[in-house]
């Protein structure tokens, strides 16, 4: 039976993703901070770590309990930190953290799962969930933009290196996705002004919305599955295409 690895597993996008797997058969391991995220996981059939992605003690105790659940196969670094910083009024230091806040948890995760394929002569496959900030910069998100930008070039890296050797590593960047942390924001807000964000988001969307957690889930269970066997080193776009529209003043309303 294979099995895989899922930081960030408590909510919104990890849970999704975690839940798509064990639907297919998986056995799965989801690694959480926050052990109130992970409250579901045993009804589920999940196995649950508790900790910091980042913590490489943690990730081998994940790789363990996947190698003992079955043929490790995946490994999908999903765990993030969001907070907003600038230079000009945070320290550079502190800015370097929340770089390395985002950034450490992918670098872990691959060094681990390379290290079990290498060693079980598995074939496997890693997912880095980035962003669509990566390519396209929100003012006042440099940390995470940095540090996706950094997710996408590891993921580059990696695929070239360890490619010839069976391993493939792919990216998805998202737009926004109507996770806990996304309905808490428009629930502080009240009515109005979230129906304000609301409007912006699909107009930022072409597809017209948010996207939804499950379908994020969809793409990186493809991506893992011997079905994208010829898929290495790219950066898949789950974001509604948001990354690619630009605002004109000269665009004109689609044709009646």
């Amino acid at each position: 039976m294979k099995s895989y690895v899922v930081t960030g597993g408590g909510r919104g996008v990890g849970r999704a993703i975690v839940r798509r797997l064990r639907e297919n058969g998986a056995e799965v391991v989801a690694i959480e901070m926050d052990p109130e995220a992970l409250t579901w996981a045993d009804a589920a059939g999940v196995h649950a770590v508790t900790g910091d992605a980042s913590n490489e003690a943690v990730a081998e105790r994940a790789a363990d309990l996947a190698e003992k659940a079955g043929t490790l196969t995946g490994w999908v670094n999903n765990a993030a930190v969001f907070r907003d910083a600038s230079l000009h009024d945070t320290g550079t230091k502190e800015v370097l953290r929340l770089i390395g806040a985002n950034l450490d948890p992918a670098v872990v995760g691959c060094a681990v799962a390379i290290k079990r394929f290498l060693s079980s002569g598995v074939r496997g496959a890693i997912v880095n969930v980035s962003s669509h900030q990566a390519q396209r910069a929100v003012p006042g998100c440099l940390p995470y933009v940095t540090a996706k930008a950094a997710v996408e070039g590891l993921t580059r890296a990696l695929a070239v290196e360890y490619g010839a050797r069976g391993i493939r590593v792919n990216a998805v960047a998202l737009g926004s996705i109507t996770t806990e942390r996304y309905e808490r924001l428009l629930a502080d807000l009240g009515p109005d002004e979230a129906a304000q964000v609301e409007a912006q988001m699909a107009q930022v969307h072409p597809v017209g919305r948010v996207g939804r957690p499950e379908e994020v889930a969809a793409v990186v269970t493809h991506l893992l599955s011997e079905e994208a066997a010829f898929i290495t080193g790219a950066t898949v776009p789950v974001d509604g295409g948001r990354s690619i529209l630009a605002f004109d003043p000269e665009a004109h309303p689609p044709a009646p």
